[in-house]
């Protein structure tokens, strides 16, 4: 990632916890979003650390060449159609200056099998036929009134590379964020613990085969 002042823009970046986190450490950061509270609560955060701003991940309001850095931590999951998340991929690729980073993050295909696993709610009759559903295609629907996940995209991790390659980036990596050790969530109040996992997720972050294991994806690219 380019040194500060390198100038970030948070695509969906909520209420500011990265873009604050960020412009703590030197980086120029304008943050983007498409609710309104979002916007307020990361105005807030700012205290005129960093910009905040309305708009649309697939129509951004931006220059081209502008940045050093898009964040895209968070759309991809809320945009169930390809051409969607082709769409904002492809313009956070024309608001980078050439060589610029992407870091675009994703909810894993399998990330609701392996929680149900977690919670002992694979029986739930309510839950069963949710998960089915994410596994054939990944459109996650969350019923009215239940305790699940919004509704939401989940990717396969070779189909993430394949979005944000068709978009025009080269991609460095792809990485499974919490490792398999995220199916240990009732320990992880205990610090030796915790360390454990983090070892785990550092040893095969990268891993192919094991980054579906992961609830969260991460994809590093360069435009």
């Amino acid at each position: 990632m380019s040194a500060p002042p390198a100038a970030v823009l948070d695509v969906g970046g909520g209420p500011g916890h990265y873009a604050a986190w960020l412009a703590d450490r030197g980086y120029s950061v304008r943050l983007i979003d498409a609710t309104p509270l979002h916007v307020a609560q990361a105005t807030r955060r700012a205290k005129e650390r960093f910009e905040a701003r309305d708009g649309d991940a697939t129509e951004l309001m931006e220059p081209d060449e502008a940045y050093h850095v898009v964040l895209l931590l968070g759309p991809l999951y809320h945009l169930h159609h390809r051409e969607d998340r082709l769409a904002a991929l492809r313009e956070a690729r024309r608001v980078l200056l050439p060589g610029g980073l992407l870091a675009a993050a994703a909810i894993s295909r399998f990330a609701s099998l392996l929680d149900t696993l977690v919670r002992g709610t694979v029986r739930d009759r309510g839950v069963w036929p949710v998960v089915e559903r994410d596994l054939a295609d990944g459109l996650h629907d969350s019923p009215r009134g239940s305790d699940l996940f919004t509704t939401a995209y989940f990717h396969r991790p070779s189909e993430l590379r394949d979005e944000v390659e068709d978009a025009g980036f080269s991609v460095d990596v792809v990485f499974g964020i919490e490792g398999p050790g995220w199916l240990r969530a009732e320990t992880l109040a205990d610090e030796s613990a915790r360390e454990d996992v983090l070892q785990v997720a550092r040893a095969v972050e990268t891993e192919p085969s094991l980054l579906g294991a992961s609830a969260h994806l991460l994809a590093i690219g360069r435009s």
